[in-house]
């Protein structure tokens, strides 16, 4: 079964591109392009895709606001929400990942990455550039408060070496490639450590990892 995806992007050129990449993919489906953020939220209601590829610089609603509407808490039925954006730096980004997006890439991360990012996407994984990830963190995670220093029960060491991956950006095929687990047991993994971290999804498991001194190698 295809992966069903909207793009949606305020400049034409730039969201004609990403379509044309993705369409022209096995396995993907381009359902619906949006130009700006209302016509987006319209446009996933009415398709109901598998994954929305969204910029986070958008007129109506930017970025945030369309992933808070399509995937937020207290959505029943979310949306897998991979943001783009030119500024790997944008302060919204933070704001994007922690309203409910999935994965975030720049427009130059290059047709390989991108189609990566959507089957990660729609498999219930997360794709952020380790790079991107690690310059997230030095940006925002020390202006955050700060996390438990201490998990809700102690992490196990198979645990600990799958926080370390996932918080620099290692997708659950990469985490279980390098560990020789399979992927099934990458996600128990990842599981247990949203509920013993109190995190509500990759990004903040990154959070507490670089917090509590666990990425600032």
């Amino acid at each position: 079964m295809s992966i069903r995806v909207v793009v949606a992007d305020d400049q034409d050129l730039v969201r004609t591109g990403l379509a044309m990449i993705l369409g022209a993919q096995d396995g993907i489906d381009v359902v619906g392009q949006a130009a700006d953020g209302p016509s987006t939220v319209a446009t996933v209601a009415d398709v109901r895709p598998d994954v929305l590829l969204v910029d986070i610089r958008m007129p109506g609603y930017d970025g945030i606001e369309v992933t808070r509407r399509v995937a937020g808490p207290g959505i029943a039925d979310p949306v897998a929400v991979v943001v783009i954006t030119t500024f790997d730096l944008d302060e919204y980004v933070l704001g994007a990942l922690r309203a409910g997006a999935r994965g975030f890439l720049l427009k130059d991360a290059g047709p390989e990455l991108l189609v990566q990012a959507v089957h990660a996407a729609a498999a219930g994984d997360a794709l952020i550039a380790p790079g991107v990830t690690r310059r997230l963190l030095s940006t925002f995670a020390d202006s955050l408060p700060l996390a438990p220093s201490q998990p809700r029960e102690p992490l196990t060491e198979r645990e600990e070496q799958v926080l370390g991956l996932v918080a620099r950006g290692r997708t659950n095929a990469e985490i279980g490639a390098e560990l020789f687990i399979g992927i099934t047991t990458v996600k128990t993994h990842v599981a247990a450590l949203l509920t013993k971290l109190g995190a509500r999804n990759r990004v903040e498991i990154a959070m507490w990892a670089y917090q509590t001194g666990r990425l600032r190698d």
